[in-house]
């Protein structure tokens, strides 16, 4: 039996962000032959369970980047933020002005028009082959399209002593402002900083990492280390590469993260995903 840890964006999920059916039919398959596939997603724990809800996929949930894992009502583990730090992190969001998301049991939190401030951004880039008005229309549709996204006035108001997060999500066009955060976030400690793209930072608690998580899950189905394998395809997929006894990349993925898998697959929207179960679950060639 194997741990199959699969991520959603960029590796699991169709352009439209469902499952396409030759990976629903493939994970059932590997199921049915007694494996266990979870998935290991930077999205909320809601998102993550309605998007298996419509695929009719029963699987264990790593999400948040690893700060929390679920299995048939059970919480695996769970780590939240610290709260000060959250109360000092916060504030310089705002000041660099900068499209920051905050993540909490409920869902997604995010303020009312905050996509403004990456309007205004790419009027700083100005001609970017990278990024048009239609790809940031394309990028808000995706973080807008969230299952669980609640829509607020004020963090604050929500989330009262800033306590229950265990992510915060952002993303800027900016390499300056990016660079400025992360800069002041090394400052501070007592977090960690991954990414799920070049735009994106995502903070979370100091443990929190996907790998961390994985090594959980296998405890929790009690499967070897060696025994587990891990698909992805962006720089917050290399913890569980390097924790995994297998890691997979897509043949869509970040080039460094290519370097540090031991096999690569086809892209997210050749079913990438089936053909490397297939292959090196199955033993189909």
């Amino acid at each position: 039996m194997k741990l199959i840890a699969i991520d959603l964006d960029g590796t699991l999920l169709s352009d439209d962000g469902t499952i396409s059916n030759a990976n629903i039919a493939t994970i059932q398959e590997a199921q049915q032959e007694g494996h266990i596939v979870s998935i290991a997603s930077g999205r909320s724990l809601p998102d993550t369970k309605e998007i298996l809800r419509l695929s009719a996929l029963d699987c264990p949930i790593i999400a948040g980047n690893g700060a929390t894992s679920f299995h048939r009502g059970e919480q695996v583990h769970q780590l939240y933020m610290d709260q000060e730090i959250v109360k000092r992190i916060i504030p310089i969001l705002r000041e660099l002005q900068l499209y920051y998301e905050v993540y909490v049991d409920e869902g997604v939190l995010l303020e009312k028009d905050m996509e403004n401030i990456l309007w205004k951004e790419l009027e700083q880039i100005g001609h970017d082959v990278a990024y048009t008005s239609e790809t940031l229309k394309q990028t808000i549709a995706i973080q807008h399209s969230q299952h669980g996204l609640q829509f607020v006035d004020q963090y604050e108001k929500v989330v009262s002593n800033y306590e229950g997060i265990y992510k915060i999500f952002v993303l800027s066009l900016l390499d300056e402002k990016r660079n400025q955060l992360q800069h002041f976030m090394e400052s501070q400690g007592g977090i960690s900083i991954t990414s799920s793209g070049r735009e994106k930072l995502e903070i979370a608690h100091p443990r929190a990492s996907k790998g961390y998580a994985l090594e959980l899950m296998a405890h929790h189905f009690d499967i070897p280390m060696e025994n587990t394998i891990a698909i992805g395809d962006n720089f917050n997929d290399l913890s569980m590469f390097a924790a995994a006894g297998v890691s997979i990349s897509m043949g869509n993925a970040e080039e460094e993260v290519k370097q540090q898998s031991t096999h690569t697959t086809l892209n997210y929207d050749e079913d990438g995903v089936a053909y490397a179960i297939r292959r090196y679950v199955l033993g189909e060639e």
